[in-house]
């Protein structure tokens, strides 16, 4: 339940968009040939690869050391100059033959649009893994899809549906760093705005959307249908720059979090006695008691060395071990009692005040985070 309430927006934003894309799609047969090549399609182009090349240039004079915005601003720039070769190409050669699904897609070109999608999955894989896509990591990912490739051209078999299908196997890669992701958030904050994994699933499935409209291109082979992949493209782009620049990276805040001092124990493989756990385990419900630290949306776990001198796999382990949950549900726990509290000892209390004091971001996330924890929303629970 409480999982449905925190992704509703994504799903609501996954149906208005495929929605879209349908309509788009449906629309666009209607669209005349040479409307579509001498008007829309220039149009699009230089549309997205003007974005593409001005979002580079913000991107790199914001690069602050972030391994993540070097890879997207070079994603950007790779779309922007491929683009804006495209639109010079589609300008000056004759429009019949740079019609984009009009005909059977050569394997170099399913090659090259593979390349152009994977592009796209660099940025969501260093943010969800930092580090863990080295070169030779890349080069793994690629050989499979150039051996196949190969192979179209030595074989009597056609393997092109392989070579179009091929992203989605590394997209299974990406749904299972998502997994590993959102274990972490949840592990490490109390608060999951702008950290939470919803942004990228809706990246994610904007990078569906554009492989599956591709695909439909090339089955289809109705050209003007590319108007749907073209501004589809936009928006992703558009979306992918503005989240880089916006939200808040949960990596750098827990980094410089545990920097900040040293702590005093560490765990090992041996753990804590029980009597040091009963110890720790006291002054910690004593803390959040009696100094509600919950009260500070910006709580995370490594604000607990406060009052246990552990580093932070040790106070995942003890949360863990102690109270059989992780660091979010422990924290909103403690929010959501408060909250019961308030609401039971000032009835005529506002929301958006009680949000507030919990910890809460807004009356929104204390509405959801209520309803996932009690089965009834806050307005029902006064009714009881």
């Amino acid at each position: 339940m409480g999982k449905y309430l925190r992704y509703r927006s994504t799903l609501l934003f996954c149906l208005i968009l495929t929605t879209m894309v349908g309509l788009s799609l449906w629309l666009s047969r209607y669209i005349p040939e040479d409307y579509f090549d001498k008007v829309l399609t220039p149009i699009l182009v230089i549309c997205s690869s003007t974005i593409s090349l001005i979002g580079a240039w913000i991107v790199f004079r914001h690069l602050e050391g972030y391994r993540f915005r070097k890879m997207w601003g070079y994603a950007l720039l790779t779309w922007g100059i491929l683009d804006g070769v495209y639109a010079i190409l589609w300008l000056a050669v004759p429009a019949h033959a740079m019609n984009m699904g009009a005909y059977q897609l050569t394997t170099f070109e399913l090659l090259l649009g593979n390349l152009l999608g994977w592009t796209l999955l660099l940025y969501p894989t260093e943010i969800l893994r930092p580090g863990w896509l080295t070169a030779r990591r890349a080069l793994i990912q690629l050989l499979p899809l150039i051996a196949v490739a190969a192979l179209d051209y030595a074989v009597p078999f056609n393997l092109q549906p392989v070579i179009t299908l091929y992203p989605f196997i590394l997209l299974a890669l990406l749904i299972h760093h998502v997994r590993v992701y959102s274990v972490w958030c949840e592990d490490n904050f109390s608060s999951l705005e702008d950290i939470d994994v919803q942004w990228i699933v809706r990246y994610l499935y904007m990078v569906v959307l554009v492989g599956v409209v591709y695909m439909f291109l090339c089955l289809t082979h109705g050209h003007t249908r590319g108007f749907t992949q073209q501004w589809l493209v936009i928006l992703l782009l558009g979306y992918g720059t503005d989240q880089i620049l916006f939200r808040r990276d949960p990596w750098v805040i827990l980094n410089k979090a545990e920097h900040e001092d040293e702590p005093a124990v560490n765990l090992g493989e041996a753990g804590l006695s029980q009597e040091m756990s009963a110890v720790y385990r006291d002054a910690l419900v004593r803390w959040m008691t009696q100094g509600k630290p919950y009260q500070n949306m910006d709580f995370k776990l490594l604000d607990l060395r406060r009052v246990l001198p552990l580093d932070r796999d040790g106070l995942s382990q003890f949360i863990h071990d102690e109270f059989g949950c992780n660091f979010y549900h422990f924290v909103n726990g403690y929010r959501v009692e408060e909250a019961k509290r308030l609401m039971k000892a000032k009835p005529d209390m506002k929301i958006l005040d009680i949000s507030l004091r919990c910890g809460f971001s807004s009356p929104s996330v204390f509405s959801r985070v209520f309803t996932s924890f009690t089965g009834v929303t806050p307005s029902e629970w006064n009714k009881l």
